[in-house]
């Protein structure tokens, strides 16, 4: 008999708890055919998911992160791409993590990644303190979405009410790496299709670029702006002429691929709207961020105007974006696992 009250009391607390956890009428929309559920039973992320299993998990991940920053400032920047670079290949389940091995290709081998793709060893330091603060409970693919919240508050931009509960996948698509994410030279209508491959639109590609505020890119992802925009040895028209000529002595025409350029110059620490600003100027570094204003569709053009014009707009739509990001097929429930080692699975 007393075992039938445990049971029912277990029950309840569980039923409250689910229901404090995600108030009526307060319906994200997640899981459902996005491969957030198991049979019968659907499991959505919440931002309350650690409230009782490891409540101070936000509170660790902030403070290795400041130190991080702090020591090399572009720590922010490669961790929001981090989490951009995951989301967009399997979901946010943390694959781009996991090192290669006898059963997994892994996607830092990809295109878009290799030797590009930065901050693996401060989610490994994060990891490391919450496994000794609660043992095998956060998910290196919360760890990741909650470093580029962080980082992205911690360079003066944004906060946003996260949800949590992913969990970490036991694969990795190198063939998906190479394939989903988009390339700095991208036209418009390439890089609408990138997006609402994963059920992003206009206004997500629009606020989500502006992640480039803060953050460097290599000569080798602008040169051919410089040098061959159109396949006619000739730069590109759109670009700035003073911008233009600071940036080949910054990138000469044959070498220097990995030499580096802010893509934001005018504040390049701050997390803030100037990179619309420099982009109404012809001071966009890459072409994917020049066509959203010089490309054909009028939506991202006025989008660019309002957010140069509205830094709270674009602070609002790029937390609003992050979110919407951050919940792109999440493995929950009794999916995938919690891995103990981020680059490898368990």
């Amino acid at each position: 008999m007393h075992f039938i009250k445990v049971i029912l009391f277990v029950t309840t607390f569980i039923s409250v708890t689910i229901s404090q956890a995600h108030p009526a009428g307060f319906n994200f929309g997640w899981g459902g055919h996005h491969g957030g559920t198991t049979r019968g039973m659907s499991f959505g992320l919440s931002p309350q998911f650690y409230q009782f299993s490891c409540p101070q998990a936000n509170d660790i991940v902030m403070s290795v992160l400041e130190k991080a920053i702090a020591k090399d400032i572009r720590t922010a920047a490669s961790l929001l791409r981090l989490h951009f670079h995951d989301c967009f290949v399997q979901g946010c389940d943390a694959s781009i993590l996991l090192d290669d091995s006898a059963a997994i290709a892994s996607e830092k081998n990809g295109g878009p990644n290799k030797n590009s793709v930065r901050g693996f060893e401060v989610i490994d330091k994060i990891k490391s303190k919450l496994e000794q603060a609660c043992p095998q409970t956060v998910s290196c693919a919360d760890i990741v979405a909650l470093a580029a919240r962080g980082s992205t508050v911690l360079s003066g931009g944004p906060n946003w009410e996260l949800p949590l509960g992913r969990r970490d996948s036991k694969t990795a698509s190198l063939r998906g790496s190479n394939k989903n994410i988009p390339p700095p030279n991208a036209t418009i209508e390439g890089l609408l299709t990138f997006f609402k491959r994963q059920g992003l639109d206009e206004v997500d590609l629009v606020a989500l670029s502006g992640a480039h505020t803060i953050g460097v890119a290599k000569c080798a992802t602008f040169k051919q702006r410089l040098y061959n925009q159109n396949g006619n040895n000739q730069p590109d028209e759109n670009l700035d002429k003073s911008f233009y000529f600071d940036l080949k002595t910054v990138c000469p025409k044959s070498g220097g691929d990995n030499k580096i350029s802010p893509l934001d110059f005018g504040s390049p620490r701050m997390f803030d709207n100037t990179y619309y600003k420099l982009l109404l100027r012809g001071k966009g570094l890459l072409n994917s961020d020049e066509v959203l204003l010089t490309g054909s569709v009028k939506e991202t053009h006025e989008l660019v105007k309002k957010y140069a014009q509205d830094e709270s707009l674009f602070f609002e739509q790029f937390a609003l974006s992050m979110i919407k990001l951050g919940n792109l097929r999440p493995l929950t429930g009794f999916n995938g696992e919690v891995r103990k080692n981020c680059r490898l699975v368990n």
